[in-house]
């Protein structure tokens, strides 16, 4: 009998607990998955970085110096998708236009912003389109000049350009392009009328500068730190508030007392509108920790560049946001348009 008893007793338990079982797994799971310091779920197949430039540009060197990283970080493969063409219009549009889960992003640079700027009916929206995600870099431009003058140092640039009114012209890679903007910028601060000449292939402008047909340009320092390395160009003066690792013996513009001169380039990540904030949050804390290591940092020093691993996902939108209204007022004072 008292055996029997014991058996009954020991069933209903192992019912009770049965019972209980469900209810107790449920409400554990949501605060497992809460206190989980990653997200499990994220990524779980491979996430594409859309690039609106070939192979060799600087958002292209960008985004695979940090695909490797993430890639052997996550142990999924990280595609750099070059969507070149249009001064960047495809893979700009093609980015406002993906799907908002965190497997699609971009680096862009400030022709995504120019290139709304500059249109009456733009194909996407620049930064509404968008959120930030991680600030990447900034890049340094330079002023680098003709061998064919007689000048060696900004200093001495300045002071030839400034008696030679409505006589000197500049080079750019297109109506509406970065190195226009930049140009424009330098030529206002120096208070001289100069001549904006447009080119096509970054090519043509170097030999048309070797010949002395063109006397200067502000473009970034990796596209010219060959040229100059040869003596095919002169750069006479970086464009930022401090002087270039890369450029140690070459002024900052504002040594030079055109401190409003400055203009330097960035890249970052964004993600397409809409995309989960805790993916943006943790995607941002993994480029950052890329950012942060020395070897990553000196890749980009000898590309002429900075790493930025101190931005915040905000703090990038609000970059932009500047950047923006600086690039407005400027295509509006100028009247520049598109080609």
């Amino acid at each position: 009998m008292a055996a029997a008893r014991f058996l009954r007793l020991m069933a209903t338990g192992a019912a009770r607990i049965a019972i209980c079982a469900p209810a107790v797994f449920l409400a554990a799971a949501p605060c497992a998955a809460h206190q989980s310091p990653q997200l499990a779920d994220y990524p779980v197949k491979p996430i594409r970085i859309i690039v609106a430039y070939p192979p060799g540009a600087a958002d292209d060197f960008f985004a695979r110096s940090l695909g490797d990283e993430l890639e052997a970080f996550y142990r999924q493969r990280i595609v750099i998708e070059n969507r070149s063409g249009a001064g960047g219009l495809i893979g700009n549009t093609l980015l406002s236009k993906a799907n908002a889960d965190g497997y699609t992003l971009g680096m862009i640079g400030v022709t995504r912003l120019i290139n709304e700027l500059l249109r009456e009916q733009p194909p996407y929206r620049a930064l509404a389109d968008i959120v930030g995600v991680a600030h990447v870099a900034s890049i340094t431009n330079v002023l680098a000049v003709t061998p064919a003058i007689q000048v060696r140092t900004a200093a001495e640039f300045v002071a030839y350009a400034r008696v030679r009114v409505g006589e000197l012209n500049y080079a750019s890679l297109g109506i509406g392009s970065a190195s226009h903007l930049s140009g424009e910028v330098f030529t206002r601060a120096l208070g001289i009328d100069s001549m904006h000449v447009p080119f096509r292939k970054l090519s043509d402008s170097f030999v048309e500068m070797v010949l002395g047909r063109v006397h200067y340009t502000v473009l970034t320092l990796p596209a010219v730190l060959a040229p100059v390395r040869e003596g095919r160009l002169r750069a006479v003066a970086v464009m930022t508030a401090q002087r270039s690792p890369a450029l140690p013996g070459v002024p900052a513009i504002a040594e030079v007392g055109l401190p409003e001169a400055q203009f330097d380039r960035w890249s970052g990540i964004v993600a397409p509108k809409g995309t989960p904030r805790r993916i943006v949050e943790q995607l941002h804390g993994d480029i950052v920790r890329g950012l942060r290591k020395s070897a990553l940092r000196e890749r980009f020093v000898r590309q002429g560049a900075e790493s930025t691993p101190e931005s915040t996902p905000d703090g990038f939108m609000r970059l932009m946001q500047e950047e923006y209204l600086r690039y407005r007022a400027l295509i509006r004072e100028g009247g520049i348009r598109p080609e």
